[in-house]
């Protein structure tokens, strides 16, 4: 973590400042280990503390080792006193992550400028370390597990809830400390809204069902999408799956260090323009993963992000018609020093569920 603290010293000095407050829950712990619910990170050349209150202390001890551990009873002051024994002009704050009124309140207890910055600690979090990887490995491997045993249940009659449910149960059952995300189960017309929330919906012959889903290893995420269809499909059903197929798999092929984040969704998203359905795709191809279920770089139309080795990212390219359904098939993958290595291991020929 040495390294990836120096990388953010290095940003905090590009930006005019000699410190940097952090706030995200993620970002703290990305830094620190500390998974509680409430502190405050202070970085500079001189020193690593994190604040916290009484709750905490003993927490912070036990998770962040080489950590000077502050406990505050009022953040304001314990922050200014650092500023003053540093002798620090400038201190540089995560301004997407800072209320109004905090920043107000900041700004009439501190000496020094504030500096309001974006994105410093996501850039450094773009790129994981092996041991993240390896915690987003068996994220994605109870996923797959979970998955493997929810298929022999699904049938007609069932609702897209007790599939939801029963994704989340068996895969805290199987050793993930929660859920990535609310896992997104939406048959029949409404597999075609892209975030649909499960309810009663009950499966039926001639729906699609699109499965999203994920939990949580050591703070670490998985995200995976399947697409099955209910009784005999039609040729719209395979046109439209094997077009999304198609998409994902060239998408994955295009994942390499060196290429840009964009050109990556190009390719994808050309497969499915030219197959006639463009205006059904009004999502990025994918995203980064790590701490939390969405980071950094977006696999968009307008992210120049250049793509490097660590970077782990989903490619799941869909179709969304109203009135008839969708499609959605994602995977999680590695950017390697020579290509990719997809993470997820479940088979992505249409089932069919009877």
């Amino acid at each position: 973590m040495n390294k990836s603290i120096d990388a953010v010293l290095g940003k905090v000095r590009e930006a005019g400042a000699q410190a940097l407050l952090v706030n995200s829950p993620p970002n703290r712990r990305y830094l620190t280990g500390f998974s509680g619910s409430a502190g405050t990170v202070w970085i500079s050349e001189k020193r690593r503390a994190l604040l916290t209150d009484f709750r905490y202390i003993e927490q912070a001890k036990g998770q962040c080792p080489g950590w000077e551990i502050i406990h505050i009873d009022e953040l304001e002051k314990s922050i200014a006193e650092l500023i003053s024994q540093e002798g620090v002009d400038a201190v540089a704050i995560e301004a997407q992550h800072v209320t109004v009124s905090q920043l107000n309140a900041w700004r009439k207890a501190f000496s020094a400028e504030i500096v309001e910055t974006e994105g410093i600690v996501e850039a450094v979090r773009m790129v994981k370390t092996p041991d993240e990887v390896e915690k987003i490995r068996k994220a994605a491997s109870i996923a797959d597990h979970a998955f493997a045993q929810v298929l022999p249940q699904l049938r007609p009659g069932i609702t897209e809830l007790e599939v939801a449910i029963e994704l989340e149960f068996t895969m805290r059952k199987a050793g993930a400390s929660g859920v990535s995300f609310r896992p997104i189960v939406a048959a029949g017309t409404r597999s075609a809204l892209p975030h649909a929330e499960p309810g009663r919906r009950v499966f039926a012959h001639g729906d699609f069902v699109v499965m999203d889903f994920g939990c949580v290893v050591d703070g670490y995420c998985s995200d995976m999408t399947r697409t099955v269809v209910v009784g005999e499909p039609t040729e719209k059903h395979l046109l439209i799956y094997d077009l999304v197929l198609r998409a994902q798999l060239e998408g994955l092929k295009a994942v390499r260090p060196g290429v840009t984040a964009k050109s990556v969704d190009s390719v994808a998203r050309g497969i499915i323009e030219e197959g006639g359905y463009g205006q059904y795709f009004g999502h990025n191809l994918g995203h980064g993963v790590g701490l939390e279920i969405h980071e950094r770089p977006r696999l968009s139309p307008k992210d120049e992000t250049v793509l490097e080795p660590g970077m782990v990212v989903t490619v799941e390219p869909g179709i969304y018609l109203p009135d008839f359904g969708g499609v959605r098939i994602e995977d999680l993958v590695l950017v390697t020093e020579d290509g990719c290595s997809v993470i997820s291991s479940t088979f992505k020929e249409l089932y069919v569920v009877e």
